[in-house]
């Protein structure tokens, strides 16, 4: 079992930055790949961002490809989404997932864990 738990959101001015972060429990947090999602009001979950169990690999949606970058840190069981440029259109509630395979996925449900979120308001 593996507890997930965001911070880090927030409201900022169009154009700013935020980091989230999400802790995650347990001793195995190195063999899990990570993903971010989001859920704007009235929209589906969508794809953020994810990375490899090392943290050598990453991929990311369209949408914030070139702004949002993710990276984690295994000692501290710990993943990171540094967003930059900001955009009204990026407010939604994130979460971050937890997938217990070596590979990333760009799709929700095949994650095995998930956090409660953390809401992100950007202002225009």
């Amino acid at each position: 079992q593996v507890r997930l738990v965001e911070s880090g959101g927030g409201l900022v001015q169009a154009g700013g930055s935020l980091r989230l972060s999400c802790a995650a429990s347990g001793r195995t947090f190195n063999s899990y790949a990570m993903g971010w999602f989001r859920q704007a009001p009235g929209k589906e979950r969508e794809f953020v961002g994810a990375i490899s169990r090392g943290g050598a690999i990453t991929k990311y949606a369209d949408s914030v490809e070139g702004r949002f970058t993710m990276s984690r840190d295994n000692a501290k069981n710990t993943v990171y989404l540094q967003m930059t440029g900001l955009e009204p259109e990026d407010t939604a509630v994130y979460y971050c997932a937890a997938r217990s395979s070596p590979i990333f996925s760009s799709t929700w449900g095949s994650y095995d864990y998930w956090g409660q979120g953390t809401q992100v308001t950007v202002s225009s």
